[in-house]
């Protein structure tokens, strides 16, 4: 595709200059909307220590021991008005597929109100539904990677104020073909008892189920790194009897000043036709410190991060560090068991 290769190498020559690069641009007002352009270009380096397996080798063990790659190259349109109307046009030139692509409708105006229908995050996951600019680490964790629905075509309802939201949906396959499948609905509830600027308390609660595609499902995970692409530590390996996949996921963060903690849980369910059904569970804690001092945001139940204000030209700070767990043993299936920390510094 021309226009693929065009956008791609205008984003690799971008991410020579910076490892990530955020901009957002005000357009014009076009039949009573409000149109702004927002890019994202992301690279990254990898350096592996190899043992058991070559973490970034595409065929056989190639030796090499580091990777380099761009990560994702987004340009996303959007548009307020006309009204109560919101759209947004959203495509990741790096990964040749489409994002966020969606109509929304405030209803009397209110933002915490709405109908949304096309391409959207489904509602499960404090971390998956955070913006991309607003990852706490590289990678999210292992366990968002492989229990949350991300973008999926649908219609969803929503309703809430500052403290508290209840979203919900039914969706379908993902709008770039060939990627995720599968039929289904979800909800997420949100309850923030403390929100003030500096202080806030979270809590949630999702739900989400949907068909698998062919009957067929299979959970497994990267080690901790999105370049590593080939080797999978844990593996269920293919289940062919598989009727759905049923998620739950309970969550909860805190912020007080510049700290920030995460934390969520998920049990995931395959119901299978011929033998028993297959339940595994992760988890991630994560904490946050900002050290140039700013603190962060809320908003329709996710974190937000603001923009740097005690740094000066340095910017903003962060040092981070995170565990998680996931188990993929169940019954006949052993799939393995991973653990991984991180730290990192933003």
């Amino acid at each position: 595709m021309k226009l693929h290769r065009q956008l791609l190498t205008a984003a690799v020559a971008a991410a020579l200059f910076a490892p990530a690069a955020h901009a957002e641009v005000a357009i014009d007002v076009i039949g009573g909307s409000e149109i702004t352009f927002e890019g994202l270009v992301q690279a990254d380096g990898n350096w592996f220590s190899n043992d058991r397996a070559d973490l970034n080798g595409t065929t056989g063990m190639n030796g090499k021991d580091s990777e380099f790659e761009l990560r994702r190259a987004e340009l996303v349109l959007k548009g307020k008005g006309p009204g109560n109307v919101e759209w947004v046009v959203g495509y990741d030139a790096k990964a040749d597929k489409f994002l966020d692509t969606n109509l929304k409708y405030k209803l009397g105006g209110n933002a915490n109100h709405f109908l949304q229908a096309g391409q959207f995050k489904q509602p499960n996951s404090l971390e998956e539904l955070s913006s991309t600019k607003n990852n706490d680490f590289i990678s999210k964790a292992t366990v968002t990677n492989t229990y949350a629905v991300a973008r999926r075509l649908g219609v969803g309802y929503g309703i809430g104020d500052a403290n508290w939201s209840l979203t919900a949906s039914a969706f379908g396959r993902e709008l770039t073909r060939n990627l995720a499948h599968g039929s289904g609905y979800g909800v997420r509830g949100t309850f923030a008892p403390i929100n003030e600027k500096g202080n806030i308390l979270h809590f949630g609660l999702s739900g989400i189920t949907y068909d698998t595609h062919n009957d067929e499902a299979r959970v497994r995970a990267r080690p901790g790194m999105d370049m590593s692409t080939t080797p999978r530590l844990i593996d269920s390996g293919t289940l062919r009897d598989a009727d759905d996949i049923t998620t739950y996921g309970l969550e909860g963060g805190w912020v007080a000043g510049p700290f920030k903690i995460n934390a969520e849980y998920f049990e995931s369910t395959i119901a299978r036709h011929a033998h028993s059904d297959y339940t595994t569970d992760g988890w991630y804690a994560s904490g946050l410190w900002n050290l140039t001092g700013e603190t962060w945001g809320y908003r329709n139940g996710v974190f937000t991060t603001n923009k740097a204000g005690h740094g000066g030209y340095l910017g903003m700070w962060q040092l981070g560090l995170r565990a998680e767990e996931l188990n993929l043993k169940d019954g006949g299936v052993n799939g393995g068991k991973e653990t991984n920390y991180t730290l990192g510094l933003n």
